[in-house]
């Protein structure tokens, strides 16, 4: 059983949703938003988180239509993880992100209609959500 610890990325054109997880307990937590701005991602924050959790492995969510095809911000993110391949000197993966964005809200809807948020959740908690989900997925759950 693999103890890898990784990072999940779900990127955007403004934000990047960043989620950490462990292989060996199959969990996962939301972490943290990155900004983007002029389509430069802040590396001083991806370098601090990754200084922090000291991942093994990176997985980058790939934007896909529900046909199959790529979608527009497709090359962009795949983009992004050759960066990060070349910055960082770890694995990178992509994960087919077909509608994470879209179930992390159904489940910060979920939470609201329960009780256990009392708010509308600002859109970067969406993305970190969503990242949290593409981990999920590479994980296989």
């Amino acid at each position: 059983m693999s103890t890898r610890t990784a990072l999940g990325f779900d990127y955007g054109r403004k934000r990047i949703g960043v989620a950490t997880g462990q292989e060996l307990t199959a969990t996962t937590q939301p972490l943290a938003t990155v900004n983007v701005s002029n389509d430069q991602p802040d590396w001083d924050h991806i370098s601090r988180l990754i200084g922090d959790w000291h991942p093994d492995i990176l997985i980058v969510g790939l934007p896909m239509n529900m046909d199959g095809t790529e979608h527009e911000i497709s090359e962009r993110a795949r983009r992004f993880s050759r960066q990060l391949a070349g910055r960082y000197q770890l694995p990178v993966e992509l994960v087919d992100e077909r509608l994470t964005s879209l179930e992390a809200e159904d489940i910060l809807a979920e939470q609201r209609r329960t009780g256990h948020i009392r708010r509308r959740v600002a859109k970067h908690t969406v993305d970190q959500i969503a990242a949290e989900l593409i981990l999920k997925t590479w994980m296989g759950g």
